[in-house]
């Protein structure tokens, strides 16, 4: 009788698969908040980029003319273009993959990975995609916020001394803080996704993809040159 959920046979899924997978998805929950809520005494340069941020809407306000901000919110769109788009054909061409599992297997005899019915390899791209979709969505949400944050910018008024102006330029700070939050969260998918790709080959390889992908996350953030000259410039 063949057992109603085949993806639980142990040819299929192994203990040292699930343990990987369950590393790999610990990982990303971890570093994320980790990242978003460090320690009080040793922010992560995300969480110190924040006050840039804050400090370039109240630059803002009493800049004239307001061209040179205007462009840099442009340009921080369009970088959120450029990657949900490409996430978006990520998760075109993994669901291909999915279709086509005779690719996926040469891809696995390149990998020197044993052969698997074509279940396994389905499943091993399942990850990846979840990475990838959620990448996707953290974009175009990061894209949508940087788009709110140029209309509020766009109803600051131009006289600094206005009892609305600092209001509004505050009110873009923030907005923009979430837009750069939800960037940074799609990035940390793709990085983990590139991780996840590991599972390919076997699960000792999406084990050390997770852990290569952790260290270089937690340095990025916390142990960069761009964090020690940022910590340079930051009050005391």
């Amino acid at each position: 009788m063949t057992p109603p959920f085949p993806a639980l046979r142990p040819e299929v899924l192994s203990m040292a698969d699930i343990l990987a997978v369950t590393a790999i998805m610990v990982a990303w929950l971890a570093v994320g908040r980790l990242v978003e809520k460090p320690p009080a005494g040793y922010p992560s340069v995300s969480a110190l980029m924040k006050t840039y941020r804050r400090e370039w809407m109240l630059t803002f306000l009493h800049r004239q003319p307001r061209i040179f901000d205007a462009t840099i919110v442009d340009s921080l769109r369009q970088g959120t273009a450029f990657f949900a788009s490409a996430t978006m054909l990520a998760i075109g061409g993994i669901l291909a993959m999915m279709g086509n599992p005779t690719a996926i297997e040469g891809l696995a005899q390149d990998l020197n990975a044993a052969p698997h019915d074509p279940l396994v390899w389905k499943l091993r791209l399942l990850p990846v995609l979840f990475f990838v979709a959620d990448a996707f969505l953290n974009f175009v949400w990061s894209h949508r916020l940087f788009g709110y944050c140029a209309i509020v910018m766009a109803a600051v008024p131009n006289d600094p001394a206005d009892p609305m102006a600092e209001a509004r330029a505050r009110q873009a700070g923030e907005i923009n803080i979430h837009a750069a939050k939800n960037f940074n969260r799609g990035l940390r998918s793709v990085y983990f996704g590139m991780g996840a790709l590991g599972w390919l080959a076997s699960p000792l390889a999406l084990a050390l993809g997770t852990a290569l992908v952790l260290w270089m996350t937690l340095r990025r953030e916390f142990w960069s040159q761009s964090r020690r000259i940022l910590m340079s410039d930051t009050p005391k």
